[in-house]
């Protein structure tokens, strides 16, 4: 094995870093270029379609369980690693926002996982690393550009938490779980945060659902642009009220349940969930 001197090491990071720069720069050129395309066909479901999507998904999770649940590990971690913050930093009432907050970001943390499906439809072969073959799609501009969105949007979720909890139980931390929980579902000013909350937190569920459910999977399927790709997600739910629904309700049950052991719960659902979206997105977009 060649041991490079500094030289040679940092002429490597320059050209690394150069190209990196381009590909970046080649991504952006690439969301101004494909501006205004022609949109798909966005169809009409119905309820029995999710459950296919989930069935699909279960199905692409369990062809290749060792590789997502490795991926997906990630986001488990991550999620105690949060948790284990909140807690050191006396946030305890940010716990169930940060938790709630997956559904936010999740579609972006699924693109890999969009990938792996889309693959496999295909016929290919594919482990877990394809799902980083996504980071070469010329789209990766634009799905990024759309990531950041939902990062602000999680963002914006836990200022509006922690706003409705400083004006309903705080602006003092709680003294304990059980003491916050008390005051949570045993006191007029904690019925308070959950309403104010759970309306909040609707409010920004469906604003992510409607930027994301077929946004992100369309951008990895096609060469359309940024603004076509929202513009058909956001009909794709304007279309389907009642089923969107259905899949909003599923998503946060699945995600409640995933993160309630300690996050574990995560590596199983957040598979089977992406892999869903991506079949679900294929009943909502005629090909």
């Amino acid at each position: 094995m060649h041991i490079r001197n500094p030289v040679e090491w940092s002429g490597a990071q320059l050209v690394g870093a150069a190209q990196a720069l381009g590909s970046a720069y080649r991504s952006l050129h690439h969301i101004q270029d494909r501006i205004h395309t022609p949109a798909p066909r966005v169809r009409r479901i119905t309820a029995a379609d999710i459950g296919t999507a989930l069935a699909k998904g279960y199905d692409d999770f369990a062809a290749y369980r060792s590789d997502v649940l490795f991926l997906c590990g990630i986001y488990a971690v991550a999620g105690l690693v949060l948790s284990r913050i909140a807690l050191r930093m006396n946030l305890l009432p940010m716990l169930f926002p940060l938790a709630a907050g997956f559904a936010l970001i999740g579609p972006f943390a699924a693109v890999g996982l969009y990938e792996m499906s889309r693959r496999r439809e295909q016929g290919a072969h594919i482990t877990w690393i394809n799902a980083f073959d996504v980071l070469r799609e010329p789209a990766i501009g634009a799905i990024a550009v759309l990531g950041l969105v939902l990062i602000a949007l999680f963002g914006a979720w836990l200022g509006a938490a922690w706003g409705i909890y400083r004006g309903t139980l705080g602006p003092e931390a709680p003294a304990s779980l059980t003491a916050f929980l008390h005051d949570t579902f045993t006191t007029p000013d904690g019925w308070l945060m959950i309403l104010y909350g759970t309306g909040t937190g609707l409010f920004f569920a469906v604003l992510a659902l409607a930027l994301s459910i077929v946004s992100f999977p369309l951008l990895l399927d096609r060469d359309v642009g940024l603004d076509t790709a929202i513009a058909a997600s956001f009909r794709a739910v304007k279309m389907n009220p009642l089923p969107m629904a259905l899949w909003g309700l599923t998503v946060t049950a699945g995600l409640v349940i995933g993160t309630i052991p300690a996050f574990i719960g995560l590596i199983v659902v957040l598979p089977v969930l992406g892999h869903a979206t991506w079949h679900l997105y294929r009943a909502l977009v005629a090909r």
